[in-house]
């Protein structure tokens, strides 16, 4: 009977800890900016593609 109280404790300190974790992320701006994220990979591939598409410099 001992270990389930045991466990509780642990299990409650945990999440305390997950819950202390979370709010510091949000009170330090983690979440922010949710557009940006999202269209990331577009800016991504447009940069990949520039650099391909520069013109070869002419043989001497």
């Amino acid at each position: 009977m001992v270990i389930i109280f045991l466990m509780i404790a642990v299990s409650v300190t945990v999440a305390g800890c997950f819950l202390g974790a979370f709010l510091w992320a949000v009170r330090s701006g983690q979440y922010d900016d949710d557009y940006t994220p999202a269209i990331r990979m577009l800016f991504d591939n447009e940069a990949v593609t520039d650099k391909k598409e520069k013109p070869a410099e002419p043989a001497s």
